[in-house]
């Protein structure tokens, strides 16, 4: 190979097959969708941090079940879930995000039930 395509140590050549597929099905990279901020929340003498999915609720209460997290936990759009299960839900796969983020991507999953909704539903 000559030295000008010579590839620098950690790198791979771009082949035919790393070029974009112009139309043909290319799998998806899936990305972490159960995320976790940090416990603050104080409650019943102790804190809690919240864990939500940026995807679906079914797979939060999987994640949740799978866990060891009861659904009595479960608040309309998240889980509260206390400071000594923080670390344990982490390296079960949950990603570990600060709270603005954690907003952020639970509403543009369109999941937040929003502080009004949380009020017409505890009127019914």
């Amino acid at each position: 190979m000559p030295a000008s395509q010579a590839k620098a140590p950690g790198s791979r050549r771009v082949g035919h097959a790393d070029r974009p597929s112009h139309g043909r099905h290319r799998p998806s990279i899936l990305r972490v969708a159960i995320l976790i901020d940090d416990p603050r929340w104080p409650a019943h003498g102790r804190l809690w941090a919240h864990l939500v999915s940026d995807r679906s609720t079914d797979e939060l209460h999987v994640f949740a079940q799978a866990n060891g997290i009861p659904r009595r936990g479960f608040d309309l759009d998240h889980y509260d879930v206390p400071e000594e299960a923080h670390a344990r839900l982490i390296a079960a796969g949950a990603e570990h995000v600060d709270g603005h983020e954690l907003v952020r991507r639970l509403i543009a999953s369109g999941l937040r039930v929003t502080a009004r909704e949380r009020r017409e539903r505890d009127l019914r």
